[in-house]
């Protein structure tokens, strides 16, 4: 059997005629059996048209589609065992929990005792034990969310599809809930491709994160790979609120960025590059010493941090600190160094 739950191979996606731009531009990965990748990236980037793909509800212009080592590139969507949650839910109103969670075995009929069975398990499987009866509008958020996820789980798909899951959720309950999915995937050994716009949500549940581009991947690794180690001024950007500052690579290896001297984690040719510093990278000091000098232009205080604007010899610098033994004011002077793992090097 294919260690590839799902392949594409120079996958394109055009609407309209042959002119029209393409939507998805001839991209190429694989999501591993058993493993979790996220498609992420800005709106209007290709990832949920990539994901429709994946499901059979939108066609290739060119390229192949490949589930389980099948060539599905023309199956219809009920020819792929694959299941989808949607963004929505799309749960029936008129319809209870457990009709919901069984909609999808009376469409394939499945044998009535069968169908009762797996329902129950998959509503037990996400927590949904006793709520047979209940209606979606009697349900939270939440709930409705685990419904959708039963009724996808109960048709034990080949592959599973998660199309901006946890977007309808609060911040506490997004955070539970990418917890359950993940914690459900690794338990059952799932295949999943997850879309989302949300950065911190892909870094959470991902073995594998794709980011997209204009319709192209711009970076495919690990969510460590991505975070520490981006190719591009746009995975630099995107992935974690980095800001960038135009700098100087150095015959020994360092990089200077204004009075700043970095120790990059690899190897940069000689030259002009971009340095991406995360907000949580900047240590700060009252007064003026050997580092960056800035003064507090704006100040929130967050509970657990606190993030500032500090006005600098090398432009505005975004910082997230969580030394919160410090009340900075505004107009406060103050010194700034680098975590250096926080930052990236990538070309100018």
């Amino acid at each position: 059997m294919s260690q590839a739950g799902i392949e594409f191979r120079t996958v394109s996606k055009r609407y309209g005629g042959a002119k029209a731009p393409l939507v998805v531009d001839g991209i190429s990965f694989t999501v591993p059996k058993g493993s979790l990748t996220t498609v992420l990236g800005p709106s209007g980037c290709g990832k949920t048209t990539t994901l429709r793909m994946i499901a059979g509800l939108e066609t290739p212009s060119g390229g192949q589609i490949l589930i389980d080592g099948k060539d599905v590139t023309h199956l219809g969507p009920a020819e792929r065992n694959v299941s989808m949650v949607f963004q929505s839910y799309a749960l029936f109103p008129h319809m209870s929990v457990v009709e919901n969670v069984s909609y999808g075995l009376k469409a394939t009929r499945v044998d009535p005792t069968e169908a009762a069975f797996r329902s129950t398990a998959a509503m037990a499987l996400v927590g949904l034990a006793g709520y047979d009866q209940r209606y979606p509008s009697e349900l939270s958020g939440g709930q409705q969310q685990r419904v959708a996820l039963a009724r996808a789980l109960v048709l034990e798909p080949s592959v599973l599809l998660f199309d901006e899951p946890l977007s309808n959720l609060d911040a506490r309950l997004r955070r539970s809930m990418r917890e359950e999915i993940r914690s459900l995937q690794q338990r059952l050994g799932l295949t999943v491709a997850y879309v989302t716009h949300d950065q911190s949500e892909a870094l959470a549940v991902s073995d594998q994160i794709i980011v997209m581009e204009k319709g192209c991947i711009a970076q495919a690794g690990t969510p460590r790979d991505l975070y520490e180690s981006p190719q591009s001024e746009f995975v630099a950007g995107f992935m974690g609120e980095a800001m960038l500052f135009p700098g100087e690579a150095l015959a020994d290896g360092s990089v200077r960025v204004g009075p700043l001297r970095l120790r990059p984690r690899a190897p940069v040719k000689p030259g002009a590059v971009k340095a991406a510093i995360r907000p949580e990278a900047w240590m700060l000091a009252p007064g003026h010493g050997d580092g960056l000098s800035g003064v507090v232009a704006k100040q929130a205080y967050l509970g657990g941090y606190q993030e500032l604007s500090i006005d600098t010899g090398i432009g505005v610098v975004f910082v997230v600190s969580s030394d919160m033994e410090r009340t900075w004011k505004i107009g406060d002077a103050l010194n700034l160094r680098v975590e250096e793992r926080g930052v990236s090097v990538v070309p100018a």
